[in-house]
């Protein structure tokens, strides 16, 4: 595989400087020229059951760098593996299946977000730097890729509550600003830039994800109306600019 490398990316809250030791995964894109094989496919997925939370979870995509070049959302990539796959990929190697570790074309719409925090902040920690590596991805599909978590957030942000706070900020700023965020920062902005309502909403949201030991309490109120300002409030946003 060594001929067939470019490059060893990191991106998200690692790269961002918002990273979390009780929540974060490490988060990266490895680009190559051609395909990798079946068998580099068992052996990486090998590799990420070892080394994933050992100490932190690992979300791991590679790319060729063709599919880079001709880019088309939602894109096709190479393997993935996080723990989310964990099990899935397990059987496939104890049972010698190719249910999921096979030569088929999958495609990510996640990957629109991946490649385009990493364009604007990533690490390139090993090959070819980051400008000659990826492209520009259309606004249009980093949004298109940030929505699906964001509409889950919008059911889920009651037994979630820090991550969906923090995602659904981070889109909310994105669509008003056009900043791209960490979860971190995406907080920050939060508390400074939200009505007076909701900054004690926002402080236990923002503390909450960077302490280590959080024992705040959250009303389903408090996180229902804070949900409904950042959705009511983006709805106008979109219809201003439809």
């Amino acid at each position: 595989m060594c001929d067939n490398y470019i490059g060893f990316y990191l991106h998200g809250s690692l790269a961002m400087g918002g990273f979390n030791p009780q929540s974060s995964d490490l988060d990266v894109l490895v680009v190559t020229h051609e395909s990798i094989t079946i068998e580099t496919k068992r052996k990486l997925a090998k590799l990420y059951f070892n080394y994933s939370t050992n100490p932190y979870p690992i979300e791991i995509s590679f790319l060729t760098k063709g599919q880079l070049d001709n880019w088309e959302h939602p894109s096709p990539y190479e393997f993935h593996y996080s723990e989310f796959w964990r099990d899935r990929y397990e059987v496939d190697l104890l049972e010698n299946r190719f249910t999921y570790l096979n030569d088929d074309i999958k495609t990510d719409p996640d990957l629109a977000a991946h490649i385009t925090i990493m364009f604007y902040r990533g690490i390139c920690i090993e090959g070819s730097s980051i400008f000659e590596v990826f492209p520009r991805i259309p606004s249009s599909d980093y949004l298109s890729s940030i929505i699906g978590d964001y509409e889950e957030c919008l059911a889920n942000i009651v037994d979630d509550p820090i991550y969906c706070s923090l995602n659904m900020l981070r889109v909310f700023w994105y669509v008003k600003e056009g900043i791209i965020s960490s979860k971190q920062e995406a907080g920050n902005w939060g508390l400074t830039s939200l009505p007076d309502e909701m900054k004690g909403t926002m402080y236990k949201v923002v503390n909450s994800y960077q302490s280590e030991k959080s024992s705040y309490q959250f009303d389903e109120t408090e996180l229902i109306f804070l949900r409904n300002y950042i959705h009511y409030n983006l709805q106008d946003l979109f219809s201003l600019t439809s």
